[in-house]
């Protein structure tokens, strides 16, 4: 799940597998949270795929993702692409873990390892403008002693 095009496909092919309509009243559901939705109308509780594996694992433990795959019905790449949201993570002492997209070190989750984001941060540090930041004026304004609030005088 590295370039754009695969990113893309798993975005779209995980929210079009999330339901938008209760199953019994076709009513409108809203997500009450751990993959799961509860109708408006007639309290019917839906599950999506991400609600299907955490309560897999809940019940069963930690599993490859094909196992999960096969007991859920969720697809492996929807598994494997909810660990590489971070989602999901492979616990620690595992025989086999994903790989980091840019150095190909093993990783529990996510795309890249922490030593190739902090690379990446800091080579992108100067590129974003961030609001909460302000500049500091190049000419400092002359100070008034009496306490009063003044207006900025603009030069026309």
């Amino acid at each position: 799940m590295g370039n754009k095009a695969e990113i893309e496909k798993f975005t779209k092919d995980f929210l079009d597998r999330k339901p938008t309509r209760c199953s019994k009243c076709k009513g409108r559901i809203r997500y009450i949270g751990g993959g799961y939705y509860e109708c408006y109308d007639c309290g019917n509780k839906e599950i999506d795929d991400f609600g299907r594996v955490k309560d897999y694992i809940d019940e069963n433990g930690p599993a490859p993702a094909i196992i999960i795959s096969e007991n859920t019905g969720v697809p492996v790449d929807i598994v494997n692409g909810m660990l590489r949201e971070g989602r999901l993570e492979i616990p620690e002492g595992s025989v086999v873990y994903i790989q980091c997209e840019t150095c190909g070190c093993s990783i529990r989750y996510g795309r890249f390892c922490p030593d190739c984001i902090r690379s990446r941060t800091n080579s992108l540090k100067g590129v974003f403008f961030n609001p909460d930041v302000g500049e500091k004026p190049k000419k400092e304004a002359p100070k008034h002693d009496d306490g009063k609030m003044h207006f900025l005088k603009f030069e026309k």
